[in-house]
């Protein structure tokens, strides 16, 4: 991995670590979406903001025993999404794919940041966020992603969603400015939105 995209992830890093108390207020879909925006791009933002969090979990753990892949906790992100989905009248297969890609996104950020951190230690963070404030963040996102796949569902199982999905993420890499790692880590979380079971 060059070093110039090594400095970009790494201030990619610093910035989310900066932003994190403020991404729940100033960057929710309804403070970013245009009157002409693309019909998904709001559950493509909530996408890439809790996808965002990911940053600062990796900084988090670098340099500490905790694990980039956590199981346990995986299970009861995804049981509580299955259970969250059956309240609501979603496909609970469906729902806890789309989450699994959301976990899977979160670590591929996570495991390229710790390789260029290892291969270049002088980019290493040096600085540990505090966790607890990235939890909240996941949490509402998720309730954003969650309402769309309520409200969308007409489109969203419509063979019309895959590039409608596609306009949507180009505009939203576009206003988040996403670099080349964020932007496929942003398209492995969306892989299963247009795919519902069932």
């Amino acid at each position: 991995m060059s070093s110039d995209l090594a400095a970009r992830l790494l201030r990619r890093t610093v910035r989310a670590t900066a932003v994190v108390g403020l991404l729940a207020t100033a960057l929710t879909p309804s403070a970013t979406a245009k009157n002409s925006a693309p019909p998904l791009q709001p559950i493509v933002e909530a996408v890439s903001l809790r996808l965002a969090t990911a940053d600062v979990v990796a900084t988090a753990k670098w340099g500490t025993l905790s694990p980039i892949d956590d199981p346990a906790r995986e299970v009861e992100v995804l049981d509580r999404m299955s259970e969250t989905a059956l309240n609501e009248g979603l496909n609970p297969e469906w729902v806890q794919q789309i989450f699994r890609d959301q976990i899977e996104a979160s670590k591929v950020v996570q495991h390229s940041l710790f390789a260029v951190w290892g291969a270049e230690p002088e980019l290493a963070p040096t600085v540990r966020p505090d966790l607890s404030q990235v939890r909240p963040i996941i949490d509402e996102q998720d309730e954003v992603i969650l309402a769309q796949l309520r409200e969308q569902q007409t489109l969203l199982k419509s063979p019309d969603c895959i590039p409608a999905l596609a306009d949507a993420t180009i505009a939203v890499s576009e206003d988040q400015h996403l670099d080349a790692l964020h932007q496929v880590a942003l398209a492995r979380a969306l892989w299963s939105i247009c795919s519902p079971a069932g």
